[in-house]
């Protein structure tokens, strides 16, 4: 019904810049709030930032002021701009979106399937 597709991640120095991409697409009438997670090897998976359809948004506060999300709702696509990138950023990065395919439905959580960062020398 609805695919989420990341793109983006890759290896990167310490202090460098990536930016990630999740496009979601197929049966969507609306999608809500859409959120980046991140999943550290041998750890939970975490909240990195969250973006409403109107655009408010949360960061964590782990990255906040290097991290930054965004959205284009014409293009039901959410984006991590990722900077001063530390080795503590590692991680599987997935997104994820509140999605409506109905206008009589309440949104339904569609994950990707995520996209590895790897911050190291």
């Amino acid at each position: 019904q609805v695919q989420l597709v990341e793109s983006g991640g890759g290896l990167v120095q310490p202090g460098g810049s990536l930016r990630l991409s999740c496009v979601a697409s197929g049966s969507i009438f609306s999608i809500n709030v859409m959120h980046w997670y991140r999943q550290a090897p041998g750890k939970q998976r975490e909240l990195v930032a969250q973006i409403s359809s109107s655009g408010t948004t949360h960061h964590a506060d782990s990255i906040k002021g290097r991290f930054t999300i965004s959205r284009d709702n014409a293009k039901n696509t959410v984006y991590l701009q990722m900077n001063s990138l530390k080795p503590e950023d590692t991680a599987a990065y997935y997104c994820a979106a509140d999605v409506v395919l109905r206008p009589t439905d309440y949104a339904r959580a569609f994950w990707g399937q995520g996209t590895q960062v790897t911050v190291s020398s």
